[in-house]
């Protein structure tokens, strides 16, 4: 243990990045406090893939294990039409690296898990205020429930927030200066049986120009359900409710019994993601002793498929820095975002290339995709393509681990 047991950070958010934060920084000897909004911790999720970043974090932070691999051995990806005819496709699971498929709620319990019992979670409780001086920052916090305020001061205040990050906003300014729009919508669930006509192992994707459906198949489970879909309009699409949202951009032509039996199951299920498309773009992450991690400060966009690994990365590296640089706070946070903003500058990009996978934006791209899945399942090409596309930098970026020592 380092010997900076008494410093105090507070945490903000009770995420994938926050909880890994609080994990690192109680390994090195700091005391950290967690924030979270909502009245108690979330316990489901949807589909997310750990790549090897994310791989390598974990297991130094004693969570791998607990976090687990629903990835299903016997994994087969099919594309489909409306009519139900099918070909042989390509997943999450037949990617380099072999990446781990899992439900969110696995990550964020096999890290709260590794959280220990001494570590102080306030829930119902967001930020309002921060004033600080080159000693630490005095925060005001609001509980909600109670609608009591209090003060308190730390060393370090770290904002894990999401998105639509509060930390952010007191901070740095609006989400309009920093939210990037990429002009698509996801609807997400979990199913609570396989599709029909397909078997437990099988995935589907059913990709259009500008909209298309996936299923991610596990292994010990039912599938997880992802829609997403291109708008010229976000605010239209949060005025409604999101399944007629979803079923409105699947129209209007007739669903088939497929696409029907998905739309249904997304409008009966009783909980959903249903969210913008965005991506956290800013100069800076870090401001005094105030720093951002995860989506609050590099919002990937779930096209890319890193959201969970660079958040426990993140949160990992930045502790690592803190314990390297025990008396010069400023120098552990330019040196911990020198190292990570390659990396999430690459998957950034990475994930408008990805989005070409996930759903092509017009025909152009749905003919360009066609012929891409086309090749890779043809032999001799496929080979080729698979190794080239295992070492091209966007693979290999995901499974650098780049939080090691």
């Amino acid at each position: 243990m380092s010997n900076q047991a008494r410093r105090r950070a507070l945490v903000v958010g009770l995420g994938i990045a926050g909880i890994a934060t609080a994990v690192r920084l109680h390994q090195i000897g700091w005391s950290p406090v967690l924030l979270e909004r909502a009245p108690a911790r979330r316990s489901s999720g949807y589909f997310i893939a750990l790549f090897g970043a994310g791989t390598a974090s974990a297991r130094r932070l004693g969570v791998l294990e607990a976090i687990g691999d629903r990835t299903h051995r016997d994994f087969a990806a099919y594309e489909v039409n409306r009519a139900g005819r099918r070909r042989p496709g390509v997943g999450f699971a037949d990617l380099p690296g072999r990446p781990r498929t899992l439900l969110r709620g696995d990550v964020e319990q096999g890290l709260f898990s590794a959280l220990p019992d001494d570590v102080e979670i306030r829930y119902s409780t967001v930020p309002t205020q921060f004033v600080q001086d080159d000693q630490g920052v005095d925060v005001t916090l609001l509980n909600t429930a109670t609608a009591t305020t209090t003060a308190d001061r730390f060393d370090l205040v770290v904002g894990a927030d999401g998105m639509r990050s509060t930390v952010r906003e007191l901070v740095f300014g609006s989400h309009s200066e920093y939210l990037h729009p990429l002009n698509y919508m996801i609807g997400a669930t979990t199913l609570d049986e396989p599709v029909d006509g397909f078997s437990p192992n099988e995935g589907l994707v059913l990709a259009e120009p500008g909209r298309s459906v996936w299923t991610f198949p596990f292994d010990d489970r039912p599938p997880g359900l992802l829609f997403s879909y291109r708008t010229d309009d976000v605010d239209r699409e949060f005025s409604r409710p999101p399944s007629e949202s979803v079923r409105a951009a699947f129209g209007p032509e007739p669903a088939g019994a497929l696409l029907e039996h998905l739309l249904v199951k997304f409008e009966g299920a009783t909980e959903v993601l249903f969210d913008s498309v965005n991506q956290v773009k800013m100069p800076r992450w870090h401001r005094g002793r105030i720093v951002l991690v995860g989506d609050a400060a590099w919002c990937l966009s779930l096209y890319s498929g890193m959201g969970a690994s660079s958040g426990i990365a993140g949160g990992e590296l930045l502790g690592t820095m803190l314990d390297r640089h025990p008396g010069n706070m400023a120098e552990a946070l330019r040196k911990w975002e020198a190292r990570m903003r390659p990396f999430v500058i690459q998957e950034q990009k990475g994930a408008l290339e990805l989005r070409t996978l996930f759903t092509p934006h017009d025909r152009k791209e749905h003919l360009h995709r066609s012929i891409w899945l086309r090749l890779i399942h043809t032999p001799m090409i496929g080979s080729l393509m698979g190794r080239i596309i295992e070492g091209g930098g966007e693979m290999a970026n995901k499974n650098f681990d780049i939080a090691a020592a």
